[in-house]
């Protein structure tokens, strides 16, 4: 079904996948849009990886919550920021790509959107009193998505 990675001697082991998704800050969603035109946009996530699915939210409508409702297929892509040895002018950059079926969780489904935010928001909210008035101010109005990983390749690239 999902195509083999041809350069298989850069690629990374699941574990290095994991580890970038879950220490990474930002991805880049790609649906099928508008017109069957791409559209990739980058936003914070949370790798459940207990799950193998990834989370966001979002507005309850727009561009993004369209493309899922007409096609739950979804790409998200995340890379690191890259290392350079010393004396060389190129970057070892690591990248993952994930292969994923949205779920728009429903709204009545209170108890697993808190959950999800909480630990969203652990990875980016400087204190924990932020992190809670933040979804006690917003939680009712995100639309939260998990991405269900169907396939997960990652690389690692030197750009020489």
């Amino acid at each position: 079904m999902f195509r083999d990675m041809r350069r298989k001697k850069q690629a990374l082991s699941k574990e290095d996948c994991a580890r970038i998704l879950r220490e990474e800050r930002r991805g880049a969603l790609s649906v099928i849009g508008d017109m069957g035109y791409p559209y990739a946009v980058p936003l914070n996530f949370y790798y459940d990886e207990a799950e193998e699915t990834i989370y966001f939210h979002c507005a309850r409508e727009g561009h993004k919550i369209d493309a899922l409702k007409a096609d739950a297929k979804a790409c998200f892509t995340v890379w690191d920021g890259g290392t350079q040895e010393e004396g060389d002018w190129w970057q070892h950059v690591e990248s993952v790509v994930a292969f994923c079926r949205a779920e728009l969780v429903p709204a009545e489904d209170t108890a697993r959107i808190l959950e999800k935010l909480r630990a969203l928001g652990a990875k980016y909210f400087p204190t924990k009193e932020k992190m809670e008035q933040e979804i006690a101010d917003f939680a009712g109005q995100v639309q939260l998505v998990a991405l269900h990983i169907e396939h997960l390749t990652g690389k690692h690239v030197r750009e020489k």
